[in-house]
């Protein structure tokens, strides 16, 4: 563990073991600012003058993972939070981050825990209401990748009509996706987004993903994100546990917990876990069902 300075953040943590390092902020957030191979390049997006005003005040997503709270409102998904966090180390590689309060009545929580030896991370995220009356919510966990990635959502599991008749997946489209936009592709096995740098209008995609993982994939690098799927929940935006939004060369990969009615002082949780791997063939990476096997291997083995 070590404390240093970073995206002109003083007293970040870095937590690292024989194959991965990880950085999070202390004084604002809470946030992941990297993730990567040790000596590698950050895999999370690098974003520290971007700003959004908000009649609560300026917001800045800075980069990385955050933790925000579902479904999206204006302002108050983008309660400022730019103040210093309590936090705590609970070994070595773990450690506990908390916000104070925010103008939204939301108290935000991150456990981050890097493993002994290998590329994984485990993320838990909790929220909890501060305010007075009771608030119906989902966390929402939001990964905000490199420059150069394609998101990852994978298709349901194939099987005829003969063996199907009813549907098995909702999928969400907001009033600016265009699905015809070549950033998109949609196959039978796999929803990729690539981002383009020279196509600034923003895409989103929302969907209920029961196969529980999705990825991020760069030539030299895969992240997948593994996390459970609850059958019996509801979860916000028609039904969506996973998400991607691209804006130009930005893109984040998001994964949401279920609704749930918080009563004053109650809170839910939610849990990801990512696993680093190195990057795949571009023959592979090129050919849908080729890539869908990859990758379904790397994200078995990643709970394994």
């Amino acid at each position: 563990m070590d404390v240093i300075t970073y995206l002109d953040q003083p007293g970040c943590v870095r937590l690292s073991n024989d194959t991965i390092d990880v950085i999070v902020a202390t004084a604002v957030g809470p946030r992941v600012l990297r993730c990567g191979f040790a000596a590698g390049p950050n895999l999370l997006g690098e974003y520290p003058d971007l700003v959004t005003e908000t009649a609560l005040g300026p917001w800045k997503p800075l980069g990385g993972h955050r933790l925000w709270a579902a479904p999206e409102q204006m302002p108050g998904s983008y309660a400022p939070d730019d103040r210093p966090l309590t936090w705590q180390m609970l070994d070595e590689r773990s450690i506990s981050l908390r916000q104070n309060t925010d103008t939204a009545g939301i108290e935000k929580a991150l456990l981050v825990r890097v493993a002994p030896s290998g590329g994984r991370v485990t993320l838990q995220h909790e929220i909890r209401n501060r305010g007075r009356w009771p608030i119906e919510i989902a966390p929402w966990a939001l990964t905000i990748v490199a420059p150069g990635g394609t998101a990852v959502i994978p298709q349901p599991l194939f099987r005829s009509h003969d063996q199907q008749l009813l549907p098995v997946r909702s999928m969400a489209l907001w009033p600016f996706t265009d699905l015809s936009d070549p950033r998109w592709r949609i196959g039978s096995r796999l929803i990729r987004l690539t981002p383009d740098p020279h196509r600034p209008a923003p895409q989103k995609l929302g969907v209920m993903n029961e196969r529980g993982w999705c990825a991020c994939v760069w030539p030299d690098a895969i992240l997948v994100k593994h996390f459970d799927h609850n059958g019996r929940g509801r979860y916000p935006d028609f039904g969506s546990n996973t998400e991607v939004y691209a804006e130009g060369a930005y893109l984040e990969l998001e994964t949401l917990g279920c609704l749930e009615l918080l009563a004053p002082g109650e809170a839910v949780s939610h849990v990801e876990r990512w696993s680093l791997f190195p990057g795949l063939d571009p023959l592979v990476v090129d050919d849908e069902h080729k890539l869908e096997e990859a990758l379904v291997e790397l994200a078995t083995a990643s709970v394994s």
